[in-house]
């Protein structure tokens, strides 16, 4: 195990020392000392940030993600179910992405004197992947 200050985990995990207070202070990361005036961590905590990073990609809060990362007797133990149900979620709105971005392809591309004109576009317009209201 490796200790880190807090400039060193800035430069290899790609977030900025401010976040690194900010997730300490919310109880996502602990630092395990100082030196000098700087914080220092385990070299664990580059995995940890990882899993944050991931989280927030994944859609998940901070406060979701604090709470995957609790460590289940004393190790960590992801919560399978969420994450499944998360990546479906996700699968769902790439769908919905994806229809939306079908729809704008063929607006942009229609020939028709008007969209109201366009059978096609009327009919992606009733798509309830694009009408459903985005959350």
């Amino acid at each position: 195990m490796f200790r880190l200050d807090i400039s060193e985990v800035a430069r290899h995990s790609g977030f900025p020392p401010s976040t690194l207070r900010f997730y300490e202070k919310r109880g996502l990361i602990t630092s395990d000392g100082r030196r000098g005036l700087r914080r220092q961590y385990d070299d664990g905590v580059l995995i940890r940030l990882a899993l944050i990073a991931l989280g927030q990609r994944a859609g998940f809060s901070l406060d979701d993600i604090a709470a995957l990362l609790r460590p289940q007797g004393g190790k960590l133990d992801l919560n399978r179910a969420d994450l499944r149900n998360q990546a479906n979620n996700l699968r769902t709105q790439a769908q919905e992405l994806q229809a939306t971005a079908d729809l704008l392809d063929h607006i942009a591309a229609c020939s028709a004197p008007s969209h109201l004109e366009c059978p096609r576009f009327l009919a992606l317009m009733k798509d309830p992947r694009i009408t459903r209201k985005a959350v």
